[in-house]
């Protein structure tokens, strides 16, 4: 059961680390065998202390960069409508199941069944490929994904999307890291008979240990129309909290994120868009109540849109409820949901 919890999304691998030094913490001896004493080498010239000045210095892996706002975005609450009840069973170490029914007032009510599948392949402490993930909904509709590990730097990912048994969307992933960047290229929905699909390329590079710069170059075609479209983006992350800057002809995305102390995490979103002519700001904050078992969280942004989630653990029951409200003073709506989740 914890191996499905913890790849149903998966992290990226921590980055390989050279050297017999490394590896001794881990080092497992047989029962009734000792370690032989080993006496500290130092090393007589200087090529070996150029060495380990290079392995200090080295510069980090700055993640996904899809993953750049992500911080800052965790922090606002998600938008609920209706009644939703969903139920988790693990069924064994690698495979899960769940039930998920939505009641709304303003849309369809729906029936989701979903399976989560981890394979046996450890690539680290909390680390199983291959992942699969899927659902269905009472329509027919079907959405699902497969990650796989292929190496220790390499990740491919399939994701495909169906409408009542047609098929609508599908995606091919291939995401190599490297000691100090990350690059990915996607392929949707090619249609060779056609000609029409979308290219994306990602990649991210670490300047200093705080810095990453990295860009976005989308490229898509179908018939009678062609363009491209590219955005430079900026991740400056402090020791509590994370500055990015995301820059293109589609318009421009900036995102704070400032970590109080331990219960209060706080985030500003401005995005404005070139086709829309629209700019907004958003500001929301995250507080987490342990000895309660609470989280809440609020925002509020510029178009007078006022929203809060709160979370609530019953434990040691493995049961959760989550209550929200969002108002929106302009357009004078009121949306509430209520949700729970067992298992």
């Amino acid at each position: 059961m914890g191996s499905v919890l913890a790849a149903s999304s998966p992290n990226p691998p921590p980055p390989a680390s050279g050297g017999a030094a490394a590896a001794a913490p881990g080092l497992t001896v047989p029962p009734g065998f000792g370690m032989p004493p080993v006496s500290p080498v130092i090393p007589s010239t200087g090529a070996a202390s150029g060495q380990e000045q290079e392995a200090e210095s080295s510069l980090p892996n700055p993640g996904a960069f899809e993953e750049c706002h992500r911080k800052c975005k965790e922090v606002f609450p998600m938008q609920m409508e209706g009644v939703r009840l969903v139920v988790n069973k693990g069924l064994s170490n690698h495979f899960q199941v769940s039930h998920t029914v939505l009641l709304s007032t303003t849309g369809d009510s729906t029936y989701r069944f979903g399976a989560t599948y981890v394979g046996t392949k450890q690539m680290g402490p909390a680390e199983f490929f291959p992942v699969m993930v899927g659902d269905m909904d009472n329509s027919g509709s079907l959405n699902a994904q497969i990650i796989h590990q292929v190496t220790s730097r390499i990740r491919s990912k399939l994701a495909f999307q169906t409408q009542q048994h047609k098929f609508v969307n599908w995606q091919g992933d291939a995401e190599i890291k490297g000691e100090d960047f990350t690059a990915m290229l996607t392929l949707g929905n090619p249609d060779v008979l056609v000609g029409s699909g979308i290219v994306i390329a990602h990649y991210l590079q670490s300047i200093t240990p705080d810095l990453a710069l990295g860009g976005e170059l989308v490229y898509h075609r179908r018939p009678g129309e062609e363009g491209t479209v590219m955005s430079f983006v900026g991740r400056y992350t402090g020791s509590n909290y994370i500055a990015t800057l995301t820059l293109g002809s589609a318009g421009a995305h900036a995102s704070y994120y400032h970590k109080a102390n331990e219960q209060l995490q706080l985030g500003v979103e401005f995005e404005g868009s070139t086709r829309m002519q629209d700019t907004s700001v958003s500001f929301g904050y995250q507080l987490d109540v342990p000895k309660a078992n609470l989280l809440f969280k609020g925002s509020v942004d510029s178009n007078w849109v006022v929203g809060a989630t709160l979370e609530k653990k019953l434990l040691p029951l493995p049961l959760s409820l989550v209550l929200c409200t969002f108002l929106n003073h302009r357009k004078n709506k009121f949306q509430c949901g209520f949700g729970i989740t067992i298992g």
